[in-house]
């Protein structure tokens, strides 16, 4: 009976999956869309999406895991420290900065701020490390299906690995954010509904005298209590470390999540509910179930004398509920880790294909050539990851191999964004020194000559090293010119060069000049990468034809033309002067007409003009900005015509005033 409704749950809901890469293939027209969905993900869409890499098959071992182990503060703990000082955090820091950045990925973006070899470096390394990360969640899952079913793992592995290679090289990221809405609510459901049930059959908290240690709330099983200072893992401040800086700050799969939003205000917005949301419906309630197993089972696990493992604790309980019920669950908890998996895979195909494929293999490569390209990245992929399934020490191993290809990134980010002075040798020998350590730590360990899980995490010792080295090796080499002390953001005659400007320089000009201040509109625009774009502003900022907003975060790639830029672009008729001074083009007036008349019509004009998703993006994002549109839509985005706008199209397209 257990077997027979698990299997028709999960029928059902791989059904959802597949389906949801069949509704969004039509959505797919570039390799833009494919990675980063055309920049169209809107709030709803990203909270959910947000909570959706938390709520995942690590939140579903260690949230209750950590509960058995040291009490219900141990649990909750964990998760508050995860959606708090990972993502919360993360996105008040980053959120703007990524997302004015424009670069689709964290190795494009270590491109316009050190170079070339440190994105070569880090994009390889990120692949592997995203790939553990994928790998971990597969053999989580697998551990979880396979204990509550008694199917052999290699099966299900198998069949999550299958699942994901069809929905996602379907439609890319667009399969994904489906997937993740799709994922959310069932989890929405499962999980608060698994704990009262929980509750009505065991009683509320008074069910929880009979604890073993007799502090519940404090104490584990075994009376072991979560250390606050310690360095050894797990502790207060490893979580924070680990689970914040390394998972979240160096991983390039919530750098796209933020690249993907419509505009930073989105981006910031989700972030910021998707932490909230996290801990209300799935940390606390996942906690509470640990401690529901521990109470009412507490001799199954090796805690006190039993055989499985505290991280089993949701599969053990669940066993207590009927099977009609308990696999609804365990089918949430295979959606939260197949969902995940398929945003881990996003990752490692985007900075695959965008930093190496298209950067290194084919330069040339057209947007459809590079999605066929992404396609077959992502299968390839995949395979790759299965065979990492079979790593020696299981997912505990996995997750530190993973962790030593991305604590030293989480470095890069955090001193490019709040240190000018930072420079590519740093950033090189940095990252290099860490992943170095950290891969030497994972073989004495998994060997057995030196287990440095006896005094701290590997994650904490590459992100030390990676800062330590990092900031050595930038002192003993020149700055980027910004980040030279005599360097002043406002320009005047004495402190800038003479710079001679190329077309595209003009290009880049004129667009600054009717209103778009951030890189992001301009690589999108312009159809480059953002190392094309930013070399761009680099020569314009040395010139003096442009001015930085600021050298530290989001205000780096914030821009606004200078009196010299003005003086050497051609000179504008009285109407186009006119739009220019209201940050418009006859372009961009002859869309918000479109948008009156007939907002359906949005995509034909796209196609009239040849412009791709990021170009359509660029331009909608500059109009919204400026008030002549609003952005609406659950998944793809429509766009709606303000007053101010219809003013526009009024003045303009009248047959007196043209």
């Amino acid at each position: 009976m257990v077997n027979i409704a698990f299997i028709i749950y999960a029928v059902i809901f791989l059904a959802l999956l597949i389906g949801s890469g069949f509704i969004a293939k039509k959505w797919v027209s570039d390799s833009d869309d494919f990675i980063i969905a055309g920049r169209e993900i809107s709030l709803p869409v990203n909270i959910l999406g947000v909570v959706a890499i938390g709520f995942a098959g690590t939140s579903i071992t260690l949230a209750p895991g950590f509960s058995v182990l040291y009490g219900i503060k141990g649990g909750i703990v964990w998760g508050v420290i995860y959606s708090l000082f990972g993502l919360l955090l993360y996105a008040n820091l980053f959120s703007n900065f990524i997302r004015r950045s424009g670069a689709q990925t964290l190795p494009e973006y270590f491109e316009t701020r050190y170079d070339g070899r440190v994105r070569g470096l880090v994009a390889m390394t990120s692949v592997i490390g995203m790939c553990g990360i994928l790998a971990n969640n597969i053999v989580s899952l697998s551990s979880i299906v396979s204990g509550y079913t008694g199917w052999p793992v290699f099966l299900i592995t198998a069949v999550g690995f299958l699942v994901i290679l069809i929905f996602a090289t379907m439609s890319g990221m667009w399969a994904t954010t489906i997937t993740d809405f799709i994922q959310v609510i069932i989890g929405t459901i499962a999980v608060p509904v698994f704990l009262m049930i929980l509750v009505r059959k065991y009683g509320g908290m008074e069910y929880f005298n009979t604890w073993l240690s007799g502090d519940w709330i404090n104490q584990g099983l075994s009376g072991a209590t979560l250390p606050g200072l310690s360095m050894k893992y797990p502790s207060v401040i490893t979580f924070a470390i680990l689970f914040g800086t390394a998972l979240v700050w160096g991983n390039n799969y919530y750098w796209i999540k933020i690249a993907s939003c419509r505009n930073e205000k989105v981006a910031k917005k989700s972030y910021t509910i998707g932490s909230i949301y996290l801990i209300i419906v799935f940390m606390v309630p996942l906690s509470f179930i640990g401690i529901y197993a521990g109470t009412a089972m507490p001799e199954v696990f090796t805690l006190a004398g039993g055989s499985i493992a505290h991280t089993a604790a949701y599969g053990v309980i669940a066993k207590v509920i009927p099977p009609f019920l308990s696999s609804l669950f365990i089918v949430g908890a295979a959606a939260a880790a197949l969902s995940t998996s398929s945003t881990s895979a996003m990752g490692a195909t985007s900075t695959a294909t965008r930093d190496i494929y298209k950067r290194m293999i084919n330069k040339t490569a057209t947007p459809k050539e590079t999605l066929k390209a992404s396609k077959g990245i992502m299968a390839l992929i995949i395979l790759v990851t299965w065979g990492m399934t079979f790593f020696p020490g299981g997912p505990t191993y996995l997750f530190a191999f993973a962790n030593a290809w991305l604590t030293p990134p989480a470095v890069l980010l955090l001193l490019g964004a709040l240190w000018p002075r930072f420079n590519s040798r740093g950033a090189f020998w940095g990252v290099l020194s860490g992943m170095i350590t950290m891969i030497a730590l994972t073989v004495t360990e998994l060997t057995g000559i030196f287990v440095i899980g006896n005094w701290t995490h590997m994650a904490i010792v590459g992100f030390l090293v990676s800062l330590v080295v990092g900031i050595i090796a930038a002192l003993t080499a020149s700055p980027k010119y910004y980040g030279v002390a005599e360097w002043n953001i406002k320009a005047n005659e004495s402190n800038r060069k003479n710079i001679k400007l190329d077309p595209f320089d003009l290009k880049v000009l004129e667009m600054i000049r009717i209103g778009h201040q951030y890189l992001a509109d301009i690589t999108d625009g312009l159809k480059v990468d953002s190392k094309i774009s930013n070399e761009s502003i680099e020569r314009l900022d040395q010139g003096g034809y442009i001015e930085r907003a600021g050298l530290v975060g989001s205000k780096f790639f914030t821009f606004n033309i200078t009196e010299k830029g003005e003086s050497i672009l051609p000179k504008l008729n009285e109407n186009e002067d006119r739009m220019m001074k209201e940050y418009l083009t006859p372009k961009y007036v002859d869309f918000l007409e479109i948008v009156l008349k007939d907002p359906d019509k949005a995509g034909k004009f796209a196609k009239d003009h040849d412009m791709g998703s990021l170009q359509m993006s660029s331009m909608i994002s500059h109009l919204a900005r400026r008030g002549y549109i609003l952005e609406k839509g659950m998944f793809k985005r429509k766009v709606e015509i303000t007053e101010k706008g219809k003013s526009i199209v009024s003045q303009y397209k009248n047959p007196k005033l043209a």
